[in-house]
């Protein structure tokens, strides 16, 4: 799919702007925040269809995040998918608890990354 927004959550400016090109090169829209109190002061003037959210923040670490988001009905329904460097079945079983949809690993692989995101935004 293509046109739908997401916003990429990743303190990190280099996989931020890795991230960015891959889709917009897909043809989504992206927006980018680093930390908690961005996103939030994001979802004020923009509406995601996805946010892939990395894990390790500096203020609120993305589990917490997403169980923030997804407690709040203003943005419940947007779709969350993990980034992480943290490869463990228990790290994605943390992730997906707290209500992410899927759960990527860095590195980042190019062609599971936008099979993931289409999937997401399918399901």
């Amino acid at each position: 799919m293509a046109n739908e927004t997401i916003v990429i959550v990743d303190d990190n400016a280099t996989n931020q702007k890795l991230v960015r090109i891959v889709l917009e090169e897909a043809d989504y829209t992206v927006h980018g925040a680093g930390d908690a109190a961005s996103v939030f002061a994001l979802l004020e003037r923009v509406s995601p269809q996805l946010i892939l959210m990395d894990i390790q923040l500096p203020d609120v670490n993305g589990i917490e995040l997403t169980r923030q988001l997804k407690a709040d009905p203003r943005h419940a329904h947007i779709v969350i998918v993990a980034l992480s460097a943290y490869a463990r079945p228990a790290d994605r079983e943390r992730a997906l608890a707290a209500g992410c949809a899927a759960y990527i690993t860095k590195p980042i692989d190019i062609d599971g990354l936008l099979a993931t995101v289409a999937a997401a935004l399918t399901a």
